[in-house]
């Protein structure tokens, strides 16, 4: 379980200020200090920030350190060894005094953690420290792309902070009523203590005037003690008719409590758990609703034993115009009715279905492959561990006419829930092996057989428990999100493009008949859906002018994309031009970017999704030889090319793009070397590197030099090849224009001139052509 190192770091930093008062001084130093405004940002946005830091990097140094961080040139370290080694150093020297702050604090802690840290940083970069330059530039430039996503600075961090005051002003309300309810239970608790004893008081005297009567019923002690005795149960009638009324007021509170605010909290967790399964960046942690679910539950136990307490009472003690017999039955009954609502909804799966293989893709489950799901009950009572044993099942409440295909669950189904195996110490069982079979039909096949292809079934892994508590047992269900089942997986991509719209779509958990009429969606939420799978799966978003390459492509040219809705079938089903669907297309630029262009992604050098039109737009103004990558519209399973601009002698402008380099052509030389070595064949069959300036302006080795492999290295000595009697060569991607168009010619893939590219190339070629591409390539 991957711990929320933004949370960890504002809780520690919150230590040592707890005014929660934001003053105009410090919104100020929020619009200049980049660290301090992305602490004003929302949830949304900080998990963002949160995925940024890691062992690599820190939070704790970023906030520690982040005025001096701030201060540094870290990109232009990140190509000078020098700049970096000296900032390495640096960085060391600002740990150890902020270690020595901490050392007159006496925050044993922070001195632990900044230690480890510290110790950690040297292992990883004292050899290297051009990569920790890097590293930390690239998490600055993040920064600074996230805090460009709230339009109009100023108002927008004005807007953020009002909203996450009106989040901490809604749970420091909960909390509030929390904490009253909690003590008046415990006021409730000490009324019937009082209301026992007074009763056992009553009671002893009653007796022992009973004892009296017999012997002198006329005297003065005697009618004195039967007035003290009626003063008494006057006292105790009052007393139980205030005990009586506390306990329907506690139980208003708790009502409201629980349908107004826990549920609602519940609700909205369920929510955010949606959205992050499908990539989006909420926060999903459990602990902070399992406090609030358990001290409820305690207040609510407690109150049921406070009436089981009026009831022995009541046995003992009774009268005419006793207000017990009467309401007590009634509070009782009604406790019963909260406990039992809010224990069936305490338990839940706390993570979903998911393949261990494809842990970016929750609920698309492949059959005879293992799955792993988490199930957590919230209320955390001692008495409850190793209580609570769990069954999964599926498609529990499926119809057989639903024609749709069916499973037996195979593996270890049955758990029992502990606080032992969770890192938190929470009520949990997590099924590790399980894995689907499909049945055969009545015919004795397999197959699908209902009114929906494969990937547009839904299906449900089911889980029943049995709570047994202070004599309540009460029977435990609860339900995954929609899975789809796949038997190959050529499926995922379809599968996982089903579980997208649903959870992008819906709240009603249990539709699993939503793809017999898929509801459309409007482009405003599908693009951000959009984004999320590129910031989840490949750690950057998409910017507003890729989203709008993919609106067009989708849409056609609109004046504006927001309102437009996009259906299913457009989405996922029908085919674009080149015969796959528009989803298929972009899934496959996620594959291409996550095995081969990963980091190239993430430094934001790819521009990616922009068209034709708007890519001449761009670099009409650029000097000669600036080029931009843009991902190929015409490969399904993804594809990338470079285009650059070049100027003749009288000024004319040419655009030269490259054919797309496919995955096994990545997978054989990666593309930062590919535009090391690239060559056109020009004027005279001198090859030539055309690419200069990666858009907008920057170098291309000061882009890329820290990517590319195979680097020249000057060697006095011959290599171990040429020792053997070779010259050293290289794979060298090159294109040759011919002299009767300006328009390029595709590239012949990438050229190792071995007997049989060389065979090939005399087909294409002339021998003067051959010969220098030959010479060329011995000389490097």
């Amino acid at each position: 379980m991957r711990v929320n190192a933004w949370a960890h770091v504002t809780n520690s930093v919150t230590q040592r200020s707890r005014n929660p008062v934001i003053t105009a001084r410090e919104i100020q130093s929020a619009r200049m200090s980049q660290w301090h405004q992305l602490h004003q940002l929302d949830t949304q946005l900080l998990e963002k920030v949160d995925q940024l830091y890691d062992d690599t990097f820190p939070m704790e140094v970023r906030q520690f350190l982040a005025h001096w961080l701030e201060h540094q040139d870290w990109d232009l370290a990140s190509n000078n060894d020098s700049l970096a080694t000296l900032l390495f150093h640096n960085l060391l020297k600002q740990i150890d005094d902020q270690y020595s702050r901490f050392f007159l604090e006496k925050n044993f802690l922070l001195q632990h953690n900044l230690k480890r840290i510290k110790q950690n940083l040297q292992v990883q970069y004292l050899d290297n420290p051009l990569h920790m330059a890097s590293v930390i530039a690239n998490c600055l430039k993040e920064e600074r792309r996230i805090l460009t996503t709230v339009n109009t600075p100023e108002q927008g961090l004005e807007e953020k902070l009002l909203q996450n005051s009106m989040i901490s002003e809604r749970q420091r309300g909960l909390e509030h009523r929390m904490t009253a309810i909690k003590a008046n239970t415990q006021l409730v608790e000490q009324d019937v203590k009082y209301l026992e004893d007074l009763q056992d008081e009553f009671d002893f005297r009653y007796k022992t005037l009973q004892t009296q009567e017999h012997s002198d019923r006329n005297s003065v002690h005697v009618k004195e003690e039967v007035f003290r005795l009626q003063g008494m149960l006057n006292q105790l009638d009052h007393k139980r008719k205030e005990v009586l009324h506390k306990i329907t007021e506690l139980l208003n509170q708790m009502d409201f409590l629980m349908n107004r605010q826990l549920f609602e909290e519940l609700t909205e967790w369920k929510r955010r758990q949606q959205i992050a399964c499908i990539g989006g960046p909420h926060n999903t942690c459990l602990d902070q609703l399992q406090n609030w679910f358990t001290l409820f539950a305690e207040s609510l136990f407690q109150v049921r034993r406070q009436l089981k307490k009026l009831e022995e009472l009541l046995q003992k003690v009774t009268y005419e115009g006793d207000p017990m017999p009467l309401q007590r039955p009634h509070l009782e009954e009604r406790v019963n009715i909260l406990i039992y609502s809010f224990i069936k909804s305490s338990f839940l799966v706390e993570r979903q279905p998911c393949m261990p293989t494809h842990p970016q893709r929750p609920m698309v489950l492949k059959t005879g492959v293992q799955f792993t799901v988490k199930l957590r009950f919230l209320v955390k009572l001692p008495e409850l561990n190793y209580q609570l044993k769990v069954k999964a099942t599926i498609d529990k409440e499926s119809s057989s006419a639903r024609g749709y295909r069916k499973f037996n669950i195979l593996g270890t189904n049955s758990k029992v829930m502990n606080m032992e195996e969770s890192v938190n110490g929470s009520l949990s069982v997590e099924f590790r092996h399980l894995q689907l079979k499909e049945q055969k039909s009545s015919a004795g096949t397999k197959g699908n057989e209902g009114p929906l292809i494969v990937t547009e079934e839904l299906h449900s892994i089911n889980f029943e428990t049995q709570f047994c508590h202070q004599d309540l047992v009460i029977d435990l269900e609860t339900s995954s999100l929609p899975v789809v089942v796949i038997s190959n997986v050529s499926q995922l991509p379809s599968g996982w493009a089903s579980v997208i719209w649903y959870n992008m779509l819906m709240n009603d958990l249990k539709n699993l008949a939503l793809f017999t009429s898929p509801p459309t969606a409007t482009w405003s939420q599908l693009s951000e859906v959009l984004s999320w799978q590129f910031s989840s799966y490949v750690g950057r978003g998409l910017s507003s002018d890729q989203l709008n390459m993919l609106a067009e492509k989708l849409l056609g040219q609109q004046l504006s994309y927001n309102d437009c809705h996009v259906s299913w079938n457009k989405f996922c089903k029908e085919n674009l031009p080149n015969r796959f669907s528009f989803w298929l297309w972009l899934d496959g630029i996620l594959e291409l970017i996550k095995k081969h262009l990963l980091a190239l992604w993430i430094d934001g050098y790819i521009v990616g999704f922009v068209s034709k039109e708007n890519e001449r737009a761009l670099l009409k103004d650029k000097p000669s030889g600036t080029f931009l990558l843009r991902f190929s519209e015409s490969s399904r399973d993804g594809a990338i090319t470079f285009t650059w601009v070049d100027r003749s002698e009288n000024g004319e402008m040419k655009f030269h793009s490259v054919e797309p380099y496919s995955k096994s052509q990545l997978l054989a030389v990666p593309l930062p070397d590919i535009i090391r070595d690239y060559k056109v064949m020009v004027a005279e069959n001198i090859p030539e590197n055309p690419l200069q300036f990666l858009y907008p302006d920057i170098p291309k080795d000061k882009a890329f030099g820290k990517h590319y492999n195979n680097k020249p290295k000057e060697v006095s000595e011959p290599t171990e090849t040429e020792k053997k009697g070779y010259i050293s060569s290289r794979f060298i991607p090159f294109s040759e224009f011919p002299n009767a168009s300006t328009a390029p010619v595709s590239s012949s893939d990438l050229l190792p001139m071995s007997p049989g590219v060389y065979a090939e190339l005399k087909q294409q070629l002339s021998p003067a052509e051959i010969e220098t591409a030959v010479c060329f390539e011995a000389m490097i």
